[in-house]
């Protein structure tokens, strides 16, 4: 991140909107905006924000994993094959 080049004020983003998004958009690299000198917000292009969400949802799946196994809420491999197994037969019938 060029983090010189990716910070604006909102006066910048008023006046050059359109060229703003055509740089986020093709570097993919989000921009700070501020105002009165403090960070107010963040623009990102749309993929690079959704790559980010599913990124955090997977770590939040990885983080509830690990507390399952500190807590002992485990299965074997054995039992899960099984529970599918036992619930496909009964959807086919």
């Amino acid at each position: 991140m060029h983090i010189q080049k990716d910070i604006r004020p909102v006066t910048y983003l008023k006046s050059r909107a359109a060229a703003l998004l055509k740089q986020i958009n093709e570097t993919r690299r989000p921009v700070i905006i501020t105002q009165n000198g403090e960070p107010r917000a963040v623009l990102q292009d749309p993929k690079s924000f959704e790559d980010m969400r599913n990124a955090i949802g997977i770590l939040k799946l990885i983080s509830q994993g690990e507390e399952d196994i500190k807590k002992g809420n485990v299965k074997t491999q054995k039992e899960v094959f099984n529970n599918i197994d036992e619930l496909l037969k009964t959807k086919s019938k």
